[in-house]
């Protein structure tokens, strides 16, 4: 059981490995929108666009459904807004801690 959760883990993070995927599931964290308003919000390519959604999906990480001609997304489990607002505040706390780092640095450097 342990190793189907890492695999299911590493198979999540590894969909989510993409600044594009990211700003695609960033871009839906206030709801559904279509292909075409998420192409417009993020400025790709449609055929890039369509890929990305396709790993996401492949995943069950977004849903889609059909209205006429277009293809609306939204996130399948909002949880997943919590784990990105969880790695936000993990990246904050390392750069918090590299300024740190840095500011000591510089006052040893000018100490000097």
């Amino acid at each position: 059981m342990q190793e189907a959760l890492r695999n299911y883990k590493a198979s999540t993070f590894q969909a989510l490995s993409h600044p594009t995927r990211i700003a695609i599931l960033e871009a839906l964290r206030e709801g559904e929108l279509s292909t075409r308003a998420l192409q417009e919000k993020l400025g790709v390519e449609q055929a890039n666009l369509s890929q990305h959604l396709a790993i996401l999906r492949s995943r069950q990480i977004v849903n889609n459904r059909k209205d006429g001609n277009q293809v609306f997304y939204s996130i399948r489990n909002p949880v997943l807004i919590e784990v990105l607002d969880t790695m936000r505040r993990y990246f904050e706390t390392n750069l918090t801690e590299a300024i740190q780092m840095l500011e000591e640095v510089a006052r040893e450097a000018h100490a000097r």
